[in-house]
């Protein structure tokens, strides 16, 4: 870049005078974010986002109760989360090539969760089984938020999508690349860049057993303050 301005401006500027300038400018030197806006359709992000927030204050006014699900992944080749280190030392993870944990959640923004939890690669046929195993808890009209994966598009999710509706079980779809939507995408991090402690983990098996803890506990010893989290799924829907 230094090099173009140069040859474009006929300057001669070096790379700490650039630096100095843009920081004068309020620039900062830092890691761009991942974004799938650009494939987003607006009029369905629009009419989606207005019936999410329809959705929420059913729930806050006690119409209805208001799950968000949603599955992610946990080994110990994954990742690799900060830890302050002393200088010039490093705390060393073991990496293991054995299968993860898959985790189905489905979580409401008063930090109740039902977690269900596989080995290898999640399916329809297992949320299935999983949601319909959350449905025989269920006291009140339910609406459960989720993504587009295909796992969630199959036929035979869509057939279940019909009886659940039977049932007073709603399966509402967040628009198309809108993960940022989904609270529970809160969770998950928190869960592995927070509370999961890979600097002492081992194994898988190690791992399963403080994960499995985390879920248990999820509600109590661990919460997540929705309302006071600087987020943009909060500043979306729940504002």
């Amino acid at each position: 870049m230094v090099a173009e301005l140069n040859d474009l401006f006929g300057l001669n500027i070096s790379r700490d005078m650039l630096r100095r300038f843009l920081k004068s400018l309020g620039y900062s030197w830092k890691r761009m974010r991942k974004s799938l806006k650009s494939k987003q359709t607006p009029e369905e992000y629009e009419k989606k986002l207005s019936e999410l927030k329809q959705l929420i204050e059913l729930n806050k006014g006690g119409y209805i109760d208001l799950f968000f699900a949603d599955e992610s992944g946990f080994n110990m080749q994954g990742c690799i989360p900060y830890a302050w280190q002393p200088k010039g030392e490093y705390i060393h993870i073991t990496p293991s090539k054995t299968p993860g944990t898959q985790v189905f959640g489905l979580m409401s923004l008063d930090n109740r969760l039902e977690a269900y939890t596989c080995k290898g690669s999640m399916n329809s046929d297992m949320a299935i089984a999983f949601i319909n195993d959350f449905n025989k808890s269920r006291t009140c009209p339910t609406a459960i938020v989720i993504d587009n994966a295909p796992i969630h598009h199959s036929d035979k999710f869509h057939e279940q999508v019909a009886k659940w509706k039977q049932e007073d079980l709603h399966i509402f779809f967040l628009p198309t690349y809108s993960p940022h939507l989904n609270p529970i995408e809160i969770l998950w991090r928190m869960v592995k860049y927070e509370w999961l402690p890979y600097e002492n983990l081992k194994s898988q098996e190690e791992l399963d057993i403080a994960l499995e803890e985390i879920l248990n506990d999820f509600g109590t010893k661990y919460t997540i303050n929705f309302k006071e989290l600087d987020d943009i799924v909060v500043s979306n829907i729940y504002t």
